[in-house]
């Protein structure tokens, strides 16, 4: 009979931050408060051509929006894996 680890709680029943805080979230974090800082320094407007129409909006919007399918994409793909 193999006991479960019960996860180390705080004073409140709350995690410590040491569990919290993970490498991998830190830098996922980080790379997220990046790539925010690159979108939105790029505020000129640009022609994006989508399919066979053409439009003009702020890059910043263009970015954002890729970046936002992007991550729909992986969270699907990660959820399926489970």
């Amino acid at each position: 009979m193999s006991a479960k680890k019960t996860p180390r709680v705080g004073t409140h029943g709350r995690k410590r931050w040491s569990e919290t805080l993970t490498p991998g979230r830190v830098v996922v974090g980080l790379l997220a408060v990046l790539a925010l800082v690159f979108v939105f320094q790029n505020t000129q407007s640009t022609d994006i051509q989508l399919l066979v129409s053409e439009v003009t909006m702020p890059l910043w919007l263009a970015l954002l929006g890729t970046g936002l399918v992007g991550a729909v994409c992986g969270a699907y793909f990660m959820r399926r894996r489970r």
